[in-house]
């Protein structure tokens, strides 16, 4: 695909600006809806990361979130001090930081999902379960494509 010269740019016709627009109204939604409960976006995403694991390293929950090292081991350290999480080393190399969630940790990650599981049900309402399928297959092929 082909997006064309400069004169023929028409902003609601780039596909970023709706993945754009749709991301950062999804993340004030996720804001709105994690503040009750006493979590934030970064943390939803260590929790859902964690959430169908026993553990993962810190660099792999980065990864799934999409986070700088240094910024997800700082919101690893604040979970730890909140409760939400342990880390230990791993016990095949010392070196790799695992993290897992702790009882209140797994109690927060309900309550955030429900919260999320909100969102989702008002987004998706008479989206069929087909095309949420096209577009998860959709943008799992553009995220692979867009990685050097």
């Amino acid at each position: 695909m082909d997006a064309g010269g400069e004169t023929d740019f028409n902003m609601e016709e780039w596909p970023f600006y709706w993945l754009t627009r749709f991301s950062g109204r999804y993340l004030q939604q996720m804001e709105l809806a994690l503040k009750p409960i006493g979590l934030d976006v970064a943390q939803w995403r260590v929790l859902m990361a964690l959430r169908d694991r026993e553990r993962l390293s810190v660099s792999e929950i980065a990864d799934h979130a999409i986070a700088k090292l240094p910024t997800m081991t700082k919101i690893i350290k604040r979970m730890e001090s909140d409760g939400l999480v342990a880390c230990a080393p791993r016990p095949s190399d010392q070196r790799v930081t695992e993290v897992r969630l702790t009882p209140e940790g797994e109690t927060a990650s309900r309550e955030a999902w429900a919260a999320a599981n909100r969102i989702y049900a008002r987004t998706f309402e008479g989206v069929s379960a087909r095309d949420v399928a096209s577009l998860n297959r959709l943008l799992r092929t553009i995220t692979r494509n867009i990685v050097l």
